[in-house]
């Protein structure tokens, strides 16, 4: 991979957006840097008194079909995507005589505007950008060479970066600024798209409908949706898995397998066989043990009732005495990273179930993003890829937890982060025995879990709760000592939470006084 710094010395402006644009090219011109320039931004350029050369003296040809061509031309291509020290390039670029370029910053027509401000069709027709979308791609693509700005923001880090390296910016740099033109060039081709899509004769569609394959429906029979795959996330999962048998799968079997594999990614194969049963995108029951169906009785105790036509996900290769196990309560969806011909032909018995194999499992420790839409826009984070196994856990209480409640925290750690919040999981010898989730409340949380697994312990001829004796995860702080209080009221013995509260000493006394031990683990796991 290059490391190497590079020298600009012809930078090519032509912005909408003009805030800080005369500053920013002064100090470029104040290096010695030659400006080339289209229309306006060339304007407010020689307004301000600066030397710019405009883009047609580079191009050889005048702006044409009211300013629809100015830009699409091999010398200003071929300044920008030639690669320096390729003997072939640097000949080409003699050859027709084309000044490289090394910086190119462009921000696009005003496509969102025109459109919120209600301009009619040929307007925003108008206002589609063409030549600034190929000069950001054609910098970015050759970002070894060319830096890229799309972002007035970034003028005065481009300046920084230029007096920290003698008048160079730095690969690491440049690379940093080409992830951020693509964005912005997808997120502009995105907003075009939408447009389009709701401007078409059948009204509003997915902005997306060209890709991916096509759903019967989304959550709900009036709404539309489709499967589009991301090529360049390799991680393994519910979009990548192979489909075995079954029927056609819906996008609500797809969001809750994808769901029930990211918990179940949690347990790593070779350390122990690990079954999650989700419902509603929620876990129901989880557990780890020796075998694959010694997990799946454990996760299934813990609401019986729930799991009925939930979507099941192995942590290993499905064998036979699971796959029977599954398959004597209706079950939409098995998810795993691989199955036996054995547990494939018990499973082919049910034709209407689902069987998915992915290969693997998902690194739990990856980075990505993962997106939601609101109106208006697209809230883009970071995935939570905390592990409690990474956390520095700090007992707070009088009391350690003994090895076994230490275990039984983790393994509840674990789970919490796959559950709604507000969330509370009772867990005991590697099992969840009451879960509870989406509350506004912490403590009907932890009441709501408790009840359930009262519910549960009805159903093994049980009258004592399964969570007397257990431990509790919280997936943030208890912002009162109440939330705690519940749990002590349900038999809890450990507690493992985030810890970050004001009053988490009142929350420690009361655990102290309980005879609990708790944890504090310093990350939250919301999950909305």
């Amino acid at each position: 991979m290059p490391t190497n710094t590079r020298p600009i010395q012809r930078a090519l402006l032509s912005v909408s957006d003009k805030a800080g644009l005369v500053p920013f090219a002064q100090k470029l011109a104040a290096r010695g840097i030659a400006l080339v320039s289209t229309g306006g931004t060339r304007a407010a350029l020689a307004a301000a008194g600066l030397p710019v050369m405009d883009i047609s003296e580079l191009t050889g040809f005048p702006e044409m079909m009211d300013g629809r061509v100015k830009t699409l031309h091999p010398n200003v291509h071929g300044g920008l995507l030639a690669v320096r020290g390729n003997p072939e390039h640097e000949a080409s670029l003699l050859a027709h005589a084309i000044q490289p370029i090394d910086l190119v910053v462009v921000n696009l027509y005003p496509f969102r505007e025109t459109v919120a401000r209600g301009a009619d069709y040929e307007t925003t027709i108008e206002n589609i950008d063409i030549g600034g979308p190929a000069m950001i791609r054609s910098g970015a693509k050759n970002h070894e060479s060319v830096c890229v700005v799309v972002d007035p923001r970034d003028y005065d880090a481009l300046i920084a970066e230029l007096e920290d390296n003698a008048g160079e910016t730095r690969f690491v740099f440049r690379k940093a600024l080409a992830a951020k033109a693509y964005a912005h060039t997808a997120a502009y081709d995105r907003a075009v798209s939408t447009w389009f899509a709701a401007a078409t004769a059948n009204g509003p569609k997915l902005a997306s409908e060209a890709e991916g394959t096509e759903l019967r429906y989304g959550e709900n029979p009036h709404q539309s949706a489709r499967l589009v795959l991301d090529p360049a996330s390799p991680r393994l999962g519910v979009a990548s898995a192979r489909q075995v048998q079954g029927k056609a799968l819906s996008y609500n079997n797809l969001n809750d397998a994808d769901a029930a594999f990211e918990c179940v990614a949690e347990f790593e194969a070779g350390r122990t066989a690990a079954i999650a049963i989700i419902k509603h995108a929620n876990p129901c029951g989880v557990a780890e043990a020796g075998s694959l169906v010694a997990a799946y009785r454990a996760a299934l105790a813990c609401d019986p009732v729930s799991a009925f036509g939930g979507i099941v996900a192995a942590n290993r290769t499905l064998d036979a005495e699971a796959a029977k196990a599954i398959t004597e309560i209706f079950t939409e969806v098995i998810i795993a990273p691989d199955a036996t011909e054995e547990a494939i032909g018990i499973i082919a018995a049910k034709k209407n179930l689902r069987l998915l194999l992915t290969g693997g499992l998902p690194d739990r420790r990856a980075g990505g993003f993962v997106s939601r839409s609101i109106a208006g826009g697209t809230l883009v984070q970071s995935r939570d890829n905390a592990v409690v196994d990474d956390m520095e856990l700090k007992v707070v209480t009088n009391r350690m937890p003994t090895e076994a409640e230490m275990a039984d925290l983790r393994f509840a750690y674990r789970v919490v982060k796959h559950v709604k919040s507000n969330a509370i999981v009772y867990a005991r010898q590697g099992a969840t025995v009451g879960i509870g989730a989406g509350q506004m409340s912490r403590v009907d949380s932890a009441r709501i879990a408790a009840w359930k697994a009262g519910e549960a312990a009805k159903a093994l001829g049980s009258d004592k709760p399964l969570t007397v004796g257990s431990v509790a995860a919280s997936d943030a702080f208890f912002p009162f000592a109440d939330g705690l209080e519940a749990l002590v009221a349900a038999g809890a013995t450990a507690v493992i939470q985030p810890g970050g509260s004001v009053r988490d000493p009142e929350v420690i006394e009361a655990a102290n006084k309980a005879g609990l031990a708790m944890v504090f683990t310093g990350t939250r796991h919301f999950r909305h």
